[in-house]
């Protein structure tokens, strides 16, 4: 069953025995992070990674506040969010409604009544009110009454970790729903930190775009400012003026939480994805003072505009990366009116050097849109985004390879990909070694490649976050081609067979293991 609302999603935590209540005095400068950051990194009894989720009701300055951090942070609660036994089963989904062919008969058309009466589950549906209009706020509104979280030393402020951050794109009147970090300024601005290749920051293009033909004809000094904007960007005399509308829900139910994250092409709003995910539509509500939809459950929304000729310094802030990610310039979101629930419940989070939270959250992305990468790359058997690459630095994948030359046209298919186009390190291999087993794949890597001959760089956009790269969102990317090598392929020596025992000497064995093992002493 759903969760309709982040408290439903606490008591399940709760009953489950994944929820733990800080009762000690917590501060939200750093305090917070530091604890939680040793919670995402412990072990309990069983060896079980990620540490409980945590609901701090004892906050420094903060009387009467709680906060809840690390509510996605371990395997068994991904799936716990997503109401699955295995997020497999979510792929599983995903691949069924891509299988769907055109009916050929009557009969078909009646088998396929059930799927479509669930597909009309998937769409949101917009409410006259919701429990995120119990309290509203046109003036005398603060986003200092918030325990929002500093979290490393470093960090230019406080920032706001985890919240939905609503767009609507001007050209179109899609609406996205994406995640970006929120510094805070004051009690009424923030900055708005959309990365220049995420949808929120196309949606700000768009509205410069439309600002400049209306204000300056469209002429070519405007149309480059368009293409530099939204990070790494200088303000200039061209800027056109003119506000974009956001809102911004925090503390959401998990599905939409999660989906949030998820690379979506740009066509598909992630309310829909999240009624996907849920099994049920999401409920909407009317903005009180801007043009947009928030789920009517979140404990507190945001909103706002930013000014399109107008952008600040945004940063340092320590990333997922491990390292502080630089300042810059980004818009400024100025509030115009806070709604929320009596009491919210403050949701964050912390990120910082692996594993944490964002950790299982990636893992599940990865699982769940497997299916959707082998749209476009059939060839594709699994994939691994090892958490200490941060997902956007290092990606294994195995392929059935057919033809010469095909694991570098799946390096470049890749790089084509949404914001997989990011990944730093493709390695590409066979189809039999397990990408998800890190030994196999440093054994049979290192023992198949001639580095000269199989490793190929390439130029193109890198993430924001990158500090290496030569030029912000600019630099260059890797290719293994760790398959084995045929003579199509220029390889005419021959190929070592895998050392593996027979079937028969193991059989053998296994049926005297056991007592072999306990006189042995091993298990």
């Amino acid at each position: 069953m759903p969760f309709d609302d982040l408290r439903q999603w606490i008591a399940a935590l709760d009953r489950a025995g994944e929820l733990k209540r800080v009762k000690t005095e917590a501060d939200p400068i750093l305090e917070v992070a530091e604890i939680t950051d040793r919670v995402s990194k412990s072990r309990d009894g069983r060896g079980v990674a990620g540490g409980p989720a945590l609901l701090f009701q004892n906050l420094k300055g903060h009387a009467g506040s709680q906060l809840l951090i690390n509510q996605f942070g371990s395997e068994s609660r991904m799936k716990l969010a997503l109401g699955v036994n295995s997020l497999d089963e979510v792929a599983d989904r995903i691949r069924m409604f891509m299988d769907v062919k055109s009916p050929q008969g009557i009969l078909e058309k009646i088998k396929m009544l059930p799927m479509l009466a669930e597909m009309g589950k998937f769409f949101p549906r917009t409410v006259s009110t919701g429990p995120c209009k119990e309290v509203i706020k046109r003036d005398n509104f603060s986003l200092l009454d918030f325990p929002i979280l500093q979290c490393w030393p470093q960090d230019a402020g406080r920032f706001i970790t985890l919240p939905c951050v609503i767009t609507r794109d001007p050209k179109t009147g899609k609406r996205n729903v994406g995640m970006y970090r929120m510094q805070v300024y004051d009690e009424r601005t923030t900055g708005m930190h959309w990365q220049r290749q995420k949808i929120g920051a196309e949606h700000y293009r768009q509205a410069l775009r439309n600002a400049a033909s209306s204000q300056t004809g469209g002429n070519s000094a405007a149309v480059d400012i368009m293409a530099r904007t939204s990070g790494g960007s200088q303000p200039t005399e061209h800027m056109p003026s003119g506000k974009l509308e956001v809102a911004v829900a925090i503390g959401t139910d998990p599905a939409l939480t999660f989906s949030a994250i998820v690379p979506a092409p740009p066509d598909i709003e992630e309310y829909l994805i999240a009624g996907f995910l849920r099994g049920a539509p999401v409920d909407l509500v009317k903005c009180e003072m801007v043009d947009l939809e928030v789920p009517a459950s979140s404990e507190i929304v945001l909103e706002g505009h930013v000014h399109l000729d107008e952008l600040r310094t945004e940063g340092p802030f320590g990333d997922h990366t491990g390292f502080y990610s630089l300042e810059d310039l980004y818009p400024v979101f100025h509030l115009t009116c806070i709604t929320h629930r009596k009491d919210p419940i403050y949701a964050t989070t912390v990120v910082g050097k692996p594993p944490q939270e964002d950790a299982y959250m990636g893992k599940a992305v990865e699982r769940i849109f497997l299916p959707l990468m082998k749209l476009t790359i059939p060839e594709l058997v699994d994939i691994n985004l090892p958490i200490e690459g941060i997902f956007h630095n290092l990606m294994l994948v195995s392929i059935r390879k057919s033809y010469p030359g095909q694991a570098r046209k799946v390096m470049n298919a890749i790089w084509s990909l949404g914001q997989a186009m990011f990944t730093k390190c493709i390695i590409v291999v066979d189809e039999d070694v397990d990408v998800q087993d890190i030994a196999d794949v440093t054994l049979k890597v290192l023992n198949h490649i001639d580095p000269e001959r199989d490793i190929q760089f390439t130029l193109g956009p890198v993430d924001s976050l990158d500090h290496a790269s030569r030029l912000p969102n600019y630099g260059s990317k890797m290719g293994i081609d760790a398959t084995r090598k045929w003579a199509s392929e220029g390889f005419t020596r021959p190929w070592p067979g895998e050392i593996v025992m027979d079937a028969k000497t193991k059989a053998l064995v296994d049926s005297k293991w056991k007592a072999l093992a306990k006189e042995l002493g091993i298990s």
